[in-house]
């Protein structure tokens, strides 16, 4: 604009010709003879351009006059709004705009997407993320926290959707893992949905490995995601503004939640929460500056429908451990041992730890499931994990055994009751019960019953006594006759004359 101030003044001050204007300062005849023109047409003397600066100069040679609008404008903020459905694109809004208003003239596509662009680019100075609906749920801890009567403090946990913005805090007493995977729970629940990506930054509570390229978070972590069918996508390290929706919704939460909760005084991380929850409402419902609506409407009208079902049951904590069948098909959990299937000895398991169950999970397959049992040093044995032998073995009781014995007749159940009688623990004589009913099959039933008899008179029904009585046919050759018993004669019976 300063060669064309000097080009007016050479010509309507000194009175030069074209030709020498244009020799003077490098020009073109034509372009000496455009400007001159465009100044003529604004009606300017030498005067006027004197006096005004070069932008106003500008304005009244180059820029042609605004006419007045004659295109339907659209609502850009409706627009910006109705792309982070899934599915929407710039081409169907057009489509439905032009429908709309087709009797009234409408931008063309090209003009349409242009204006948009200008209108989105107005919104911040930063690169603009697309969230779609129901994709992306930020999660994310305040760095102040708030004082509680007995000296600790109250940790406050941020989580907001990427589409509405829809936010949700809670407080927790620190910042361990349970408190992430709780705090992460409570925020599912309150949208009543489950998001395709739950994006924290890298908390070591829950990454185990913090890597650029492929980040991965420790084994409980991944198991939450498994358990309600969602996958843990951290930010790169050192790279807030890929979790841009949490770093503002926590600033926002500071601002409108945590200032009006300055002058209070807590006892308990429960009545944060408490004095949370309305302040909470009100910032969800509050209106958006640029946007219409605001994060309740938006949450109701896009991300609550998109979102994934909850599972029927809350996630539980879950702690893991590798562990290693031994010899006796049994893995030692907290110094108690808990069955697996005996095909599995000498494998190595990964152990789940909960509060009330522990699974044991073979490449990523669940093989065996206890209540957890605290007693140290003590077995918890499922039969259909034993070897058949065993389970065999197992299912023997004494009242199997007496009944056992009684089939055969009442002198080998007699016999069978005082082996287990004998031993401390009735397992003990087990093997001798069932080595004496095996006499049975070689000898017979009744041969057997008789040497319990003649074993039972003699005081003498261990095993190895009735095999010896029917290996030498001692029950053959002293038959015993079972006659009623009679009292002898003595001097000290008064008899029935007595008492006449």
């Amino acid at each position: 604009m300063r060669k064309i101030k000097d080009v007016l003044r050479l010509k309507l001050d000194a009175q030069l010709s074209h030709r020498q204007i244009a020799a003077a300062l490098g020009m073109s005849k034509a372009a000496v003879t455009k400007y001159l023109g465009l100044a003529a047409a604004a009606g300017l003397d030498w005067a006027t351009v004197q006096r005004i600066d070069e932008a106003a100069l500008e304005r009244r040679l180059l820029v042609a006059p605004e006419r007045p609008r004659e295109h339907v404008q659209p609502d850009y903020g409706y627009l910006h709004q109705e792309l982070r459905r899934k599915g929407m694109t710039l081409m169907l809004l057009w489509e439905e705009h032009r429908a709309d208003y087709a009797d009234r003239q409408t931008y063309g596509y090209t003009q349409f997407c242009e204006n948009y662009r200008r209108f989105a680019r107005q919104l911040k100075r930063s690169m603009r993320q697309i969230h779609r609906a129901g994709e992306k749920l930020f999660i994310d801890y305040a760095g102040p926290t708030i004082a509680l009567t007995d000296g600790s403090r109250a940790h406050i946990f941020v989580a907001a959707l990427g589409a509405s913005s829809y936010t949700y805090a809670c407080a927790t007493p620190r910042e361990t893992m349970s408190d992430w995977l709780e705090s992460t729970a409570r925020a599912l629940s309150f949208y009543g949905g489950v998001t395709q990506l739950i994006v924290p930054d890298n908390p070591k509570a829950m990454i185990a490995d913090a890597n650029r390229y492929e980040p991965r978070g420790n084994d409980t972590v991944l198991d939450f995601a498994r358990h309600y069918g969602t996958s843990i996508l951290p930010a790169r390290p050192y790279h807030p503004q890929d979790k841009a929706k949490a770093e503002s919704a926590v600033q926002i939460v500071e601002r409108w939640i945590m200032a009006r909760l300055r002058h209070q005084q807590f006892a308990s991380v429960h009545e944060v929460n408490q004095a949370m929850a309305p302040l909470l409402t009100r910032l969800n419902d509050k209106a958006f500056q640029k946007l219409p609506g605001s994060r309740a409407s938006t949450f109701a009208e896009i991300d609550a429908p998109a979102l994934l079902p909850l599972p029927l049951q809350r996630y539980e904590m879950a702690r893991f451990k590798t562990v290693k069948v031994h010899i006796d098909y049994h893995v030692e959990v907290e110094r108690h041992r808990y069955s697996v299937p005996q095909a599995l000895v000498g494998q190595e398991l990964e152990a789940r730890i909960t509060t009330a169950v522990v699974e044991f999970l073979h490449r990523g397959q669940r093989v065996a499931s206890h209540i957890r049992n605290s007693r140290v040093g003590g077995f918890t044995t499922t039969p259909a994990h034993m070897p058949a032998a065993h389970r065999a073995q197992m299912e023997w009781t004494p009242q199997r055994l007496i009944h056992w014995g009684t089939s055969i007749g009442p002198a080998t159940a007699e016999a069978v009751t005082r082996l287990m009688a004998e031993n401390r623990h009735p397992e003990h004589g087990y093997r001798a019960c069932l080595g004496l009913l095996s006499l049975a099959k070689r000898y017979g039933k009744e041969r057997l019953e008789s040497a319990c008899t003649l074993a039972l008179q003699i005081g003498a029904c261990q095993y190895r006594h009735v095999n010896d009585i029917l290996k030498n046919n001692r029950d053959r050759s002293n038959p015993v006759a079972a006659e009623e018993w009679v009292s002898p004669e003595h001097v000290h019976l008064r008899g029935p004359g007595y008492y006449q």
